[in-house]
């Protein structure tokens, strides 16, 4: 099967093209390096040309609300319409649990446009929405850091290795289109603070852990349903304590 991979260069991308050539697939590799410009379009029907599949893992470079908005509309626009002219009949896109669920978040209001313009595009598809890596556990944990304490929201997060949400893009890509949502978390649920102890404690940081019902995520006020998976989520086996201890 011929895949092309947009995003390639980034850790996600790179993992999938690997998994999916171990399998003996035909992949392209594409990014902003090789000619493929999802913001301006450039390059991206020639990444598509024969491809049966669209593996879209492309991110922002900047988180900020106007940029992320405007990096998701366009981009999605312009894979939406080289996958429509070169005939793909999949198309799967990464985006996050629950993205529709916090509008308060300028970063998810633009992934739910990314899939709302892959839902409207009449392509065949899946979006597969992970919650949060578990690489990411050490800067989130460091953003709540307020005059020398941890302050940790009242909620649950729920952290996946990113090689596993690799291995669920991959495993997507290759099987038939959902024309819907594939949810995938972590094995567990835990709590902030909970997260933010494993963090510290594998620093090796006395740090204090406080929950503060006021605390939010990037800004973004979040409870114990706001990223973590429900019934019939794909639950991936790496545990997030044990991992982290052993970096």
């Amino acid at each position: 099967m011929r895949i092309t991979v947009i995003g390639a260069s980034g850790k996600i991308g790179s993992n999938v093209v690997e998994l999916l050539r171990a399998e003996g697939h035909d992949v392209v590799a594409a990014s902003r390096e090789t000619g493929a410009d999802v913001l301006t379009g450039a390059g991206l029907t020639e990444a598509l040309t024969g491809a049966q599949v669209l593996v879209d893992v492309v991110n922002s470079p900047s988180f900020d609300d106007d940029p992320v908005l405007t990096f998701f509309s366009a981009s999605s626009a312009n894979l939406v319409a080289a996958a429509k002219e070169t005939g793909v009949g999949h198309y799967v896109a990464l985006s996050i649990v629950n993205a529709d669920g916090l509008p308060d978040s300028g970063y998810m209001r633009a992934k739910v446009v990314q899939e709302r313009t892959i839902v409207a595009s009449g392509v065949p598809y899946t979006i597969v929405r992970a919650t949060q890596f578990q690489e990411f556990a050490e800067a989130i944990t460091d953003s709540l850091v307020v005059d020398g304490e941890v302050r940790a929201p009242d909620a649950l997060i729920q952290p996946i290795a990113a090689a596993d949400v690799s291995a669920e893009v991959a495993r997507v890509a290759v099987a038939e289109p959902l024309d819907g949502i594939l949810n995938v978390g972590g094995p567990d649920k835990i709590s902030f603070a909970d997260m933010a102890r494993i963090v510290l404690a594998t620093r090796g940081a006395d740090v204090p852990v406080v929950v503060d019902p006021s605390a939010t995520y990037f800004g973004t006020r979040v409870d114990d349903g706001s990223l973590v998976t429900g019934p019939g989520a794909t639950l991936a086996p790496t545990p997030f304590g044990p991992r982290l201890a052993a970096r």
